[in-house]
């Protein structure tokens, strides 16, 4: 069910008890009760901060600011999307009156007298305004929503919701550059489950996204920092990338990680621990015009092939270049 609206805020800026009293009466004609009132531009300002409303019906000699002053400090006090109707109501009626007004920020000009059926007409003209400015924040909200979540499902992982391929190849290649100019190392960490073709052909298909869950929510509890990246690279393969962090600090890193999937105690018969279990190659270098992010994935890659050969379960630095 669509939320219903919430009323228009009018507010009446005008020194005049008597006019006052006309505008508020013309105001309930309308079926508008109760509209803010102000009588001077101070306090017209006061009541615009604090009660953000939809149309200002504003006189243009006031006891203290002018009404052109106004309009144009309310304009100066919209914020974001926020846009408010101002109509100016005054005695003043030159043609050079009207263009100051609709120059310091009015939307549109009357001179007192006006007859009720012509300020119905106009303000009925800036309402339906307003109403055409909520719909187009609101449609623009939705829209903003919808980009966002696009941009975060185009990113994510839809099995283990942590990066997926595309998310990890940029962030890799910005946190190369920032490295590079920073003067930093950059480690990236392989992962890969142990003998995960034969969990998924003993347990099934639904204990193997279950388990490559478990696995990728750790991998991403490793990964706090802004410069850190969690990534699923395909299949049962994982990497983290590591901004400004050494080859000592991502073994470290890549062996928590190895601790941490062991510890959750998920049964698996192939591997020597009974439970499920990774192998992890790690590779660090400092960025630079001789190195490349290829050749430090293939690097890494390297280095967990040999900890596969090397018995699994277990975490191999690798050296950058060496296939």
């Amino acid at each position: 069910m669509k939320a219903q609206a919430s009323p228009l805020k009018i507010l009446v800026v005008e020194d005049s008890k008597v006019t006052v009293k006309v505008l508020t009466g013309y105001l309930a004609g309308m079926g508008v009760e109760n509209p803010l009132v102000a009588e001077t531009g101070a306090q017209a300002l006061r009541i615009f901060r604090r009660e953000h409303p939809d149309i200002v019906l504003l006189d243009a000699r006031l006891p203290d600011i002018d009404g052109f002053e106004v309009a144009r400090k309310i304009r100066q006090a919209e914020q974001g999307e926020e846009w408010t109707a101002i109509i100016f109501l005054t005695a003043m009626n030159s043609d050079e009156d009207l263009a100051r007004g609709i120059a310091a920020g009015g939307d549109d000009y009357l001179v007192k007298p006006v007859s009720e059926t012509v300020f119905h007409a106009k303000v009925r003209a800036m309402q339906r305004l307003v109403g055409m400015q909520r719909n187009l924040v609101e449609v623009t909200h939705q829209l903003d929503a919808a980009n966002a979540e696009l941009q975060r499902l185009s990113t994510t992982d839809a099995l283990t919701g942590i990066a997926n391929r595309r998310a990890l190849d940029d962030f890799l290649s910005r946190e190369w550059r920032r490295c590079q100019r920073m003067e930093k190392p950059l480690s990236l960490v392989m992962l890969d489950i142990d003998y995960f073709k034969l969990f998924n052909d003993k347990y099934g298909h639904q204990a193997g996204d279950d388990c490559l869950q478990q696995v990728a929510a750790q991998i991403a509890r490793a990964a706090p920092r802004a410069s850190d990246l969690a990534a699923r690279y395909g299949g049962e393969e994982f990497m983290l990338v590591l901004g400004e962090t050494d080859l000592d600090g991502a073994l470290w890193m890549a062996e928590r990680v190895r601790q941490m999937i062991g510890d959750l105690k998920v049964v698996h018969y192939a591997t020597d621990s009974k439970f499920v279990a990774v192998s992890c190659g790690v590779v660090s270098v400092v960025p630079d015009g001789k190195h490349s992010i290829e050749t430090l994935i293939e690097s890494a890659d390297a280095a967990l092939y040999q900890a596969k050969r090397g018995g699994r379960d277990r975490v191999v630095a690798g050296e950058y270049g060496k296939r």
